[in-house]
Formats: structure tokens, sequence, C-alpha cells
């Protein structure tokens, strides 16, 4: 782990590469697991004030399974901040495309300038889940079976997960953050790196 700040950071990171890959996995992330996507505090004021705004881009089921559970629920193992499901299946928040590729009916409400806010953190960051305790927040990657496409993909660009990811973390932690953040990667890479 590296620690830069209030952060400790997994060196996979550095050294994992990664490149989402929708027209192989179509996805999977979004449907696959046992609850929704992980949720910031902050973020469950955003998605009350902004359902009305996403109900447009949501499918009738979403929308169902949003007005019957709320806009965020609870994680009934750990009492996390989630986002509902449909079934257990699906997030509510999720639309189809015509090849059956999932997009979140969030970012293409921002897309479209409905609203503001492009979709949970969380989701922005993956395969990055970040852990707050009372100190420190740790990032760490997250290995799972449906991104097996987004790491071959990785390894063909040799993209590594922090490079990805640049977006998300800038817009999590700041421009200053991520800046830190390649330099500590170069250094890192210098050491450890092929």
């Amino acid at each position: 782990m590296i620690q830069i700040d209030d952060k400790l950071i997994s060196e996979d990171i550095f050294s994992e590469e990664f490149v989402c890959n929708l027209s192989k996995c179509k996805g999977a992330c979004c449907v696959e697991g046992d609850v929704g996507a992980p949720l910031d505090k902050d973020e469950l004021e955003i998605l009350d004030t902004i359902f009305d705004k996403i109900k447009p881009y949501l499918t009738p089921e979403g929308v169902k399974a949003l007005e019957e559970q709320g806009t965020w629920t609870t994680d009934p193992m750990d009492g996390m901040y989630v986002t509902p499901m449909v079934e257990d299946r699906e997030c509510a928040y999720v639309t189809f495309d015509e090849k059956g590729i999932t997009k979140c009916g969030i970012e293409k409400a921002y897309e479209d300038g409905a609203v503001d806010w492009q979709k949970p953190i969380s989701c922005h960051l993956y395969p990055i889940r970040v852990t707050e305790y009372s100190t420190f927040k740790a990032l760490n990657y997250h290995e799972w079976s449906v991104c097996s496409d987004a790491c071959t993909l990785g390894k063909e660009l040799q993209v590594p997960v922090y490079k990805f990811l640049k977006t998300p973390l800038i817009r999590k932690y700041g421009e200053e953050f991520y800046d830190v953040l390649s330099d500590v990667a170069d250094e890192w890479k210098k050491e450890y790196g092929a």
C-alpha cells in the first residue's frame, strides 16, 4: 500500500491493466451481484432530488422498483447505502440499448443536460473500490470475473487502472491528487514495473 495524504492506495491500481469492453461484457457489472451499487451518504439527497428528471431515461421496471423501494436503499448485510435493484437482478437505474448493452439512465440524463450529476461515484470509479475508515480511505482494485474482457483489453492497450480511471479519480479527489498519484505511479513503475 502507498499513502497519499489520508488515502492508502493498493499497488494493484498501478500494476493491473483495465479498459471496459462493453461490446464483450454488455455491462454485466450493472446486472450481476447481490446488491446495488454502493452510494456515498451525500449522494442520497442527490438521487432524491433528480428522480423526476431521470425517470424518462429509465425502464418501466426500474421506475417501478424505485417508486416502491425509494431512490436508494441499504444493504441488509452491512447497512451500507446502495442503489435499489429490479427483482434482485439489475440496478434500477440501468437501461439497455438495442444490442442488450447496459447504460446508466442517470448518465444518459447527464449527457442530455437534464441533470448535472453524472452517476454514483462508486460506478464511475469501478474497478477501484473505496473503503472509508475513521482516519483514512483505502483505495483497492476489485477483481471480478465479469470484467475479464476489460482486463484483456487493458493488457492489449497497456492501460493501468489509475490511467483508465483518471476522470473519476479527479472528480472524487481533485486534479492535484491525481497529479501526485501519477508521479507515484511513475516512481513505482521504475522500481517494480516491467
